[in-house]
């Protein structure tokens, strides 16, 4: 397939080769220097706007950072002539009602938009095995599947345009919360006089073990307060009480790389202003 990428950061560049390496004619933009010299030195063809993406392109992968990016980017595909026929995926993870803003913008035109937002972070598109969770009209979907299966272990489709999107949040919420519990549960244990990263170890042996607590060590807490957000204001649209939510909102908030490795690998750690450390309890 003809497929245009805009967005080549590092996770999206690591998705972008597997796309390549399935045989589809690939341009890509960015407009970051940086990651198009990343780009084109990975043999990737970069060009200079996103109207010439357009311009190539039959499957648009948008993978920008922010609602607003994508916005700005579906736009500029808009005037630039995107036109029937065209599919844009927006791999973006932003809030549901973005999507359906942007869905009556494409159906004025009678271009295809998808919420197509994955799953297993920067190791998942370096091995190419994240999960897509996609929204949108069925045909769509299944008409880019085989670009999504380039950097995908499967292609989860969860109903209309949004709903990709609410998938992912769920995701986030689980994935957020376990922070969390991960957190209190070594810090127990440390001050209990067992080492954090023995416990972590074995937890991994039981029924408590989770892919947060397996990805410990790489967890790096950039998008929470996006993520939280947007599961709160979901929430409240739908009259949802989550309390336990509202905690996680404000706990992972508190929550940092250094944090963990500081529970896991150091001799004492803080959480919430005070200091844990080992006591002899027994």
């Amino acid at each position: 397939m003809q497929v245009g990428i805009v967005g080549v950061g590092a996770m999206g560049l690591e998705m972008v080769r597997h796309i390549a390496g399935d045989g589809h004619d690939i341009v890509v933009f960015d407009q970051s220097a940086d990651a198009e010299e990343a780009a084109a030195a990975s043999g990737l063809t970069v060009v200079n706007s996103v109207a010439e993406v357009c311009r190539h392109s039959e499957v648009v992968v948008v993978m920008v950072a922010t609602d607003v990016q994508t916005t700005t980017v579906v736009s500029d595909l808009l005037e630039a002539g995107a036109t029937k026929g065209t599919v844009i995926a927006v791999v973006a993870s932003v809030h549901p009602l973005t999507m359906k803003v942007l869905g009556a913008k494409c159906a004025e035109v009678g271009v295809d938009i998808v919420d197509a937002p994955v799953c297993y972070g920067l190791q998942g598109a370096k091995s190419g095995e994240l999960i897509s969770l996609c929204g949108g009209a069925k045909a769509a979907v299944e008409a880019i599947t085989p670009v999504l299966l380039s950097y995908s272990r499967s292609v989860e489709y969860l109903g209309e345009l949004g709903c990709g999107q609410i998938a992912k949040t769920c995701n986030n919420m689980m994935h957020w919360a376990a922070c969390v519990a991960n957190f209190e549960t070594l810090a127990l244990a440390k001050a209990c006089g067992i080492d954090a990263q023995v416990m972590r170890e074995t937890l991994l042996k039981c029924p408590a073990r989770n892919t947060t607590l397996e990805r410990w060590d790489t967890t790096r807490f950039t998008w929470h307060e996006k993520d939280m957000d947007v599961a709160l204001d979901l929430a409240q649209r739908a009259g949802v009480p989550l309390p336990l939510f509202g905690a996680v909102d404000h706990l992972v908030k508190t929550l940092s790389p250094d944090a963990v490795k500081s529970l896991l690998y150091g001799d004492r750690a803080e959480y919430l202003g005070q200091q844990i450390k080992a006591h002899e309890l027994l």
